[in-house]
Order: structure tokens, then sequence, then C-alpha cells
């Protein structure tokens, strides 16, 4: 009898590496090092929900307010490609690479990330990425338990709060014990979403990033790969 093909399924076509983890814990340093090493295709699809947070944000909708929040993301022309080491995100034809990454736009995120509808739009998304590029390394919070669970490798890299805050302040400063506050409240509400909440997906090997350098989180990860 032959069982019957999932969606994530029919939309696999090469090898599909999933990254799963905490906001900070180094997985797009690490997805895009592992992307390099295999000469593959590399997504960050956190940088798909922040470019809908600033289409909101930029087009007046409330964040919290579910169906205009699905709207926006079920029209807007979004582009995520990496470019020299860098993520950049094209939202409606304009360059919106820094201003995902400010302040406004951390603070309103994690509202429009837990909108079902935007998740679902996002995900049809991201698999019609695979497709295009013939597979690749896929990062983000829900890709080993939702968009590719079944993935050829599937990995759930994370470090400690401390040292995430440490690594964030590094990168564009503030102080660290308010950042590790936020990060331990970030962990919370991705955690205890009704709606693919962060999680270990079955069968994925974690990869803690504590006191590890790149190289060695890179040839761990080809290693298992081999």
């Amino acid at each position: 009898m032959t069982e019957p093909t999932t969606s994530a399924q029919q939309h696999r076509t090469s090898t599909v590496i999933a990254i799963d983890g905490p906001a900070g814990a180094g997985k797009s340093t690490v997805g895009r090092a592992v992307a390099a090493e295999l000469g593959v295709g590399y997504l960050d699809t956190g940088a798909m929900y922040r470019a809908v947070t600033h289409a909101v944000l930029r087009r007046g909708v409330d964040p919290y307010h579910e169906a205009d929040v699905a709207e926006v993301a079920a029209t807007i022309d979004l582009d995520v490609y990496d470019e020299d080491g860098r993520t950049q995100v094209m939202v409606d034809g304009e360059s919106a690479t820094v201003e995902i990454r400010g302040r406004e736009v951390t603070g309103a995120v994690s509202a429009v990330a837990a909108n079902s509808a935007v998740r679902a739009e996002l995900v049809r998304r991201q698999r019609d990425w695979v497709d295009a590029h013939g597979g690749g390394v896929v990062e983000g919070r829900d890709i080993g338990s939702v968009v590719f669970p079944d993935a050829d490798l599937k990995l759930f890299v994370t470090a400690s709060p401390r040292v995430r805050a440490e690594r964030r302040v590094a990168e564009t400063g503030g102080d660290v014990d308010e950042v590790e506050a936020s990060i331990i409240e970030r962990d919370r509400h991705d955690s205890s979403r009704a709606d693919s909440p962060l999680m270990e997906a079955t069968g994925s090997r974690v990869v803690d990033t504590t006191g590890m350098s790149i190289d060695d989180v890179v040839a761990e990860i080809t290693g298992m790969l081999r």
C-alpha cells in the first residue's frame, strides 16, 4: 500500500537541510557557512517574517489585526536573497534590508509571526523557493517541524541566552542584561505560541554553538551529512 504524499514531500526536489533554533543562536551564520561549504542556496526565513512586519508597519496596519496583516502577507512582492554574505530583502520593489533589523520591526515581528495565515503564506513561499533552487539550506524556527519535516538533515542550533545576548550586543550594541532578558522573553513567546511553536523537531540533531568557532560548527554539520 502506498503511503499518502504530504504537502512538504510534494515540494521536495533535492537535498534540504533544515536549521531551527532560538533567536541569536547563530543560525544565520551557521546556515550561510554550511550552504557555502556545500555550494547550495541559503534562505533566512526569519528575514521573511521581518519583511512582512516592515510592510505591515509601512502600510499603517495594526500588527495584532490578524485579517489585515494576513492580507499584507498575501499581497506583498517579497524577494529574499544572499549577496556578499548578507541577506538582502526587497519589499514591493524597494530595499528593506536595513529597515527589517530596526527596533520598530523587532518589537512587532513576534505578533506578525504568530498569525496563522501569515505562517501559511510564508511556508508556501519557502517551499516554492526550495523548488526553484533545487534544495538548499533553510533556516528559521519551524523548518524541520512544519516546513520540511522530511528534510535530509534537521538541526536545532542553540546557545545559552547569555552568549546569545553577548553576540547580539557585539553586532548591534546595547546592554547585555537587557538584551538577555529580551531574548528569554522571545524564547518564551516563540515556544508557547499555538501555531508552529519553536521546538526541536522529531529527528533533529542539537548543535550547541556555545564556545564553538564557526569552523568547528560547520565541520560538525558537514560530518553529519557524510
